[in-house]
């Protein structure tokens, strides 16, 4: 079993930044992929970005430009640096990861969610 727990959500004004952390841990062989989620109310769940183990990366169009993931390997972490925060970034952010728990079986696992609100 994999345990995920984020940190850093909260409230910010409009333009302002906010940093996400997600530490993966527990029955870890190999991790393939890490990112985040996000979903606002009344919506579906939406990727927000992902960084696989050959640090390949993928953004949704509505955050390139303003936010940025990263990976520390050795520490089984990702981030999410948010910068020019806007209103509609509001939702629940979910940290996401696939990994290996043996050698040949992987599954999917997901934070308990942290919240970013964006408001004046």
């Amino acid at each position: 079993q994999v345990q995920l727990v984020e940190s850093g959500g909260g409230l910010v004004q409009p333009g302002g930044s906010l940093r996400l952390s997600c530490v993966a841990s527990g029955s870890i062989f190999r991790i393939i992929a890490m990112g985040w989620y996000r979903q606002a109310p009344g919506k579906q769940r939406e990727l927000v970005a992902d960084i696989n183990s050959g640090h390949s990366i993928n953004y949704a169009d509505s955050v390139k430009g303003r936010f940025t993931i990263s990976r520390d390997n050795a520490k089984n972490t990702v981030y999410l640096q948010m910068n020019s925060l806007k209103p509609e970034d509001t939702a629940v952010y979910y940290c996401n990861t696939r990994a290996y728990h043996s050698f040949t079986s992987w599954d999917e696992y997901w934070g308990q969610g942290t919240q970013v609100t964006v408001s004046s």
